[in-house]
């Protein structure tokens, strides 16, 4: 098995866990555990704490999930990506893209090739041990003995590279992104206060680039870097969804955007709308998507528009506030709750 084919099996759907399968190890229910009752009494100020037994009870939880979940067998040491590296990467990444606005305060533009050659080197020896750790979590999970071969660190220089050659192009995209924005919010006096102000142009930022980690198998740090987007942004866009160019986030608090969405270029998105697979189940054994929205060019969804399951809807068309949409829409029509009373869209 040569590196390109252990890669793939590490990151392929198939390889892991699909929703609804059969558990290997089981379904994770802990044995209980015996623990001391909670007392809500308040204690005296002058109480000892008994660190040692509060210790040993959490210990006790932790090898009871660990052991009913089947991972009894845990490596020397911390072997998945972490969330505060990965932050700072991203922070850096964002600095790398745009360094005259969100590198540091005191960059020049003289020194920009500079800040940019320097800071990029750095980052990727970080995100490279970041994407290592990942794969090793995937192999121990998944019992590969080619994990001792030293494959991984050369699986995760691969992934790296590919995402740094990827990274012009996904500049050009956030361009076109802070274009639609700035074109879209009037009350913007420059594409400076777009890239520095606007939460949706920072959820697109990061949805960029956690989208190419995803394509390339790193899906735990993709799905690492889609959070850290919607803890800052209140935007949550799964890594997995493919967004064309020119995408415009409005406000953005809410917004909902499913793994397998397929959003066209020029596309505008207001607050609280969601973009999702709906109710149905996968079923057991499944690897494939669920069936989710295709949102064509042009298209813009305003605040609170509910869209679900494999609903198309046609190029240059609008979606009204509060909708709740399960049905196809043509191109060019304009959907309100009135129009949904009176029947199905019309151009």
């Amino acid at each position: 098995m040569n590196a390109t084919d252990l890669l793939q099996s590490l990151t392929r759907p198939a390889a892991m866990q699909p929703l609804g399968a059969p558990d290997p190890h089981g379904p994770i229910v802990p044995a209980p555990v015996q623990l001391e009752p909670v007392n809500d009494t308040l204690s005296p100020a002058d109480a000892q704490l008994d660190l040692d037994q509060i210790v040993t009870s959490l210990r006790t939880v932790r090898l009871s999930w660990r052991e009913a979940s089947g991972r009894s067998r845990e490596p020397a040491g911390r072997e998945l990506p972490s969330p505060d590296t990965v932050a700072h990467i991203m922070d850096d990444l964002c600095g790398v893209l745009f360094p005259m606005r969100l590198g540091p305060p005191e960059l020049r533009p003289q020194e920009e090739d500079i800040y940019v050659r320097r800071t990029l080197g750095q980052t990727l020896q970080f995100l490279q041990g970041q994407v290592r750790l990942e794969l090793a979590h995937d192999a121990r999970l998944l019992d590969d003995e080619q994990r001792n071969r030293g494959e991984l660190p050369e699986l995760a220089r691969q992934v790296v590279n590919n995402l740094a050659r990827s990274l012009p192009v996904i500049r050009s995209l956030l361009d076109s992104d802070v274009a639609a924005a700035f074109h879209g919010q009037p009350s913007a006096r420059n594409v400076d206060e777009i890239l520095l102000c606007c939460p949706g142009v920072r959820a697109m930022i990061h949805h960029r680039v956690a989208h190419r980690l995803h394509r390339l198998g790193a899906r735990l740090l993709a799905r690492m870097v889609a959070d850290l987007a919607h803890s800052r942004t209140g935007i949550d866009i799964h890594p997995g969804a493919t967004i064309g160019a020119g995408c415009f986030i409005d406000h953005g608090n809410g917004v909902v955007i499913g793994e397998g969405v397929r959003i066209g270029r020029q596309v505008r998105i207001h607050q609280a709308v969601t973009l999702d697979a709906g109710d149905s189940p996968r079923q057991p054994g499944s690897t494939t998507l669920l069936a989710y929205p295709t949102v064509g060019d042009d298209v813009v969804l305003h605040a609170g528009a509910t869209v679900l399951g494999g609903v198309s809807i046609g190029q240059g068309a609008r979606i009204g506030g509060n909708v709740w949409l399960t049905d196809d829409v043509p191109a060019g029509a304009l959907v309100s709750q009135a129009t949904l009373r009176q029947g199905p869209a019309r151009p």
